[in-house]
């Protein structure tokens, strides 16, 4: 084998997507010294996005202070990638564990998530790569918004920025600032869950309680943020009230959509375009993939199923090595799945057998490469 790749989800609770690629490298070049192993750790949009990118293309972190959840001055950071591209982790500047024990999301604002973003618009990014994940808010996006020039105002006619207390507030939107900020820049959100807006399923009701709200605080944020996309939609003409995955991370998902035409995608879809994934494709020999588990949940738009439509479309074989192999698994040989492979050498608790995971790994992948050797 003269070319490899490896583009692994993280195995949870035991190795991230980075550690499982470095576990599976230096197994294939013991065996194939001479090989090119290509790896692509898997990022979600959550904590460790940035770092995946440009572990996987190279680039640079670049710190920069901004506004945090409750708008005070913190550290944060984004990647740039080659080809002046931006990936900004959310949670940077509005993450849960920047607020600690403190919950309390109807105060919480994504302010600071738009400050990253206007610096890596001053600098001159064609692209923004937004990931969505661990928000302590709510806002409906609105903070971020405001920080790149987007103007809110109440009844009274005063400018303001909402947070998920004062959505209910807004009584008109003026983007025009914003909208030239993007003319030429390119926006997409990394999103791998399907809640709409509001409702039993929505931002509040499913992830407000995580946040500090009880049950009437869900009732005032579900209320502001059926509000904002009314307005949204009287302002823009864009309905987002019940967009797949409009819930997001508080509503920033519609947000992201409403303020800055992003375009909602799939984590691994996002992953496999920014690294070019059907280039490194066209020589390549073998992609090894996996996850901590691969059933039948895997074959709704995980990682797994990303990779195979990829890999089948350019014949590629494509090796799933995962910690546990659940029912339903047929329909992954049909997607492009050539071989799945457990790690696990016997049969012990979780919590006994995370304690060994990185050496079960090298064990399993050795094994495999002797075969294919």
């Amino acid at each position: 084998m003269k070319k490899i790749i490896l583009i692994p989800d993280s195995f949870k609770g035991t190795m991230s997507s980075i550690e499982v690629c470095s576990v599976m490298e230096q197994t294939i070049h013991y065996h194939c010294p001479a090989a090119k192993v290509v790896c692509v750790p898997v990022a979600d949009g959550g904590e460790g996005t940035v770092d995946a990118f440009l572990q996987a293309v190279g680039g640079k972190k670049i710190p920069v202070r901004v506004q945090g959840p409750f708008f005070e001055e913190v550290e944060a950071f984004y990647g740039w990638l080659p080809g002046d591209v931006a990936v900004i982790e959310m949670a940077a500047a509005a993450g849960l564990p920047l607020v600690g024990d403190c919950r309390q999301v109807e105060k919480a604002t994504t302010y600071g998530v738009g400050e990253i973003m206007h610096h890596a618009l001053l600098h001159g990014c064609k692209k923004i790569v937004i990931g969505l994940g661990g928000s302590a808010t709510n806002d409906g996006g609105c903070g971020a918004a405001a920080a790149l020039g987007a103007v809110f105002k109440n009844h009274a006619g005063e400018e303001f920025v909402p947070t998920g207390a004062t959505l209910q507030q807004i009584v008109s939107i003026d983007l025009s600032a914003v909208k030239k900020k993007f003319e030429n820049v390119e926006c997409v959100t990394m999103c791998d869950i399907d809640n709409p807006l509001c409702g039993v399923e929505g931002a509040a009701a499913v992830f407000g309680p995580q946040k500090g709200a009880d049950a009437a605080m869900v009732d005032l944020l579900d209320k502001g943020l059926a509000h904002m996309a009314a307005v949204i939609k009287q302002s823009t003409g864009r309905e987002v009230l019940a967009l797949a995955g409009a819930g997001a991370a508080g509503g920033m998902g519609a947000g992201t959509v409403a303020f800055f035409s992003s375009s909602l995608q799939r984590g691994i879809e996002t992953v496999l375009d920014t690294v070019g994934f059907d280039d490194l494709l066209q020589d390549a020999d073998m992609v090894f993939s996996g996850e901590g588990k691969i059933d039948a949940q895997s074959l709704r738009g995980k990682v797994v199923l990303g990779v195979a439509q990829r890999t089948k479309k350019a014949g590629v074989p494509l090796v799933c090595v995962v910690g546990a192999i659940g029912d339903g698994i047929d329909g992954a040989y049909e997607q492009g799945v050539t071989a799945v492979f457990s790690i696990n050498r016997m049969p012990m608790p979780f919590k006994e057998a995370a304690l060994h995971s990185k050496e079960n790994l090298a064990i399993a992948m050795d094994n495999i490469i002797r075969l294919i050797k």
